[in-house]
């Protein structure tokens, strides 16, 4: 039986804006920008990092919105999803597939213009994985849909390193390899307070078809391959003090936070291991942006 959306009121602009999913673009912001300093050896120039950071907003608001087109029939039949636009009516399908082709196209437009073609594409090519691979392939028939479609938000990185460099090298490498292995960790606990809703919906996100203990196995296995390639980043991109220390500690919580949940996997905790994953995210390339700067000055 298909649940009933609940009815909005807000206004048809914030409808839209909402299509974008903006929580999950500021993480993806919060990895792009200590990135570009890494980069640089020091902070960018403004424009660019503004240029930079608008394409990147741009591309994955297209993306997310292609997802919520692609996804409305699940999203009415889970309860964190069904007060989406697509759901509740306040934006039809195809105003929804216009908006995100209009703005997908002007951030490959706006990235080639104002920063660089590297850059462009490595950004629409994060919303073609994220659309075909994770959103209408992965998602709904593996356990591993989020392992391997996470790819699409560890782009980013990339995405800031070329803006400066406009080439690729080792350190956005490990960089992506932090963010493509933190992903499953950060979702997966967030998938254990919802498995009921990924079960109404028939998707199988790993807690919704495997036990609890299971998921929070591999939850820790993750957290300690992320925790190594953070040290592994150190001696790569010729990091400082700061950074190690950060990258020691904070690790040493997250993997702390796994273990707790590993040995009693309840939503509670796993809510908890959810919101250090965040904040971890966040201070991890705060460090990393802070200690090139300490090291080497504007």
């Amino acid at each position: 039986m298909t649940a009933t959306a609940p009815a909005r009121t807000r206004p048809r602009a914030l409808a839209f804006v909402a299509l974008t999913k903006p929580r999950i673009i500021e993480l993806l912001l919060i990895t792009t920008v200590p990135t570009m300093v890494v980069a640089e050896g020091g902070v960018p120039s403004i424009w660019l990092m503004v240029a930079t950071v608008v394409g990147g907003t741009l591309a994955a608001g297209g993306a997310n919105a292609f997802n919520m087109y692609i996804d409305r029939d699940i999203d009415r039949l889970m309860e964190r999803t069904k007060g989406r636009p697509l759901v509740t009516g306040e934006v039809t399908p195809n105003e929804a597939l216009v908006f995100a082709f209009a703005i997908e196209i002007a951030a490959f437009a706006w990235l080639w213009g104002f920063v660089n073609l590297l850059s462009a594409v490595l950004a629409v090519s994060a919303t073609l994985f994220y659309v075909f691979v994770y959103t209408m392939w992965l998602k709904r028939t593996s356990t591993r849909n989020i392992v391997i479609g996470g790819a699409a938000g560890a782009v980013p990185v990339l995405v800031g390193w070329s803006s400066v460099t406009n080439e690729l090298d080792w350190p956005p490498v490990v960089l992506f390899a932090i963010i493509f292995y933190w992903t499953p960790p950060h979702f997966w606990a967030l998938a254990i307070r919802y498995k009921d809703d990924y079960q109404a919906a028939d998707v199988p996100m790993l807690p919704a078809v495997a036990s609890l203990r299971t998921t929070a196995s591999r939850i820790v296995w993750y957290t300690v391959l992320l925790w190594a390639l953070t040290l592994l980043f150190g001696p790569v991109a010729d990091m400082g003090i700061t950074y190690y220390v950060a990258a020691v500690v904070l690790g040493g919580v997250f993997l702390g936070l796994a273990i707790q949940v590993f040995r009693k996997p309840e939503p509670a905790l796993a809510m908890r291991l959810f919101g250090w994953s965040i904040t971890y995210v966040t201070l991890l390339f705060g460090a990393m942006a802070a200690d090139e700067i300490v090291r080497n000055g504007f």
